[in-house]
């Protein structure tokens, strides 16, 4: 498997390639396509990458990047 850089670099190519005007429509159904399946690995890379991002500093984050809440669910005897 490429680096992700290196997968990044290529995605970043197709993208310049598709807007070219006299690309033809096949090329561009071929280009399209490969960058689709470039982005859903990168994509799936990333979520991973967060993922151990998050238990090293053991966190979680929402989809707004925020940290989720913790919930005091059991009163610890801490604030009698």
């Amino acid at each position: 498997m490429k680096k992700f850089e290196e997968r990044l670099d290529r995605l970043e190519e197709l993208a310049d390639r598709i807007k070219e005007p006299d690309l033809p429509l096949e090329e561009a159904v071929a280009v399209f396509e490969e960058g689709i399946k470039l982005s859903k690995g990168l994509e799936r890379d990333l979520d991973r990458i967060q993922g151990k991002v998050e238990i090293l500093l053991g966190t979680t984050m929402t989809d707004e990047g925020e940290e989720k809440p913790e919930l005091d669910l059991f009163d610890d005897g801490e604030d009698e």
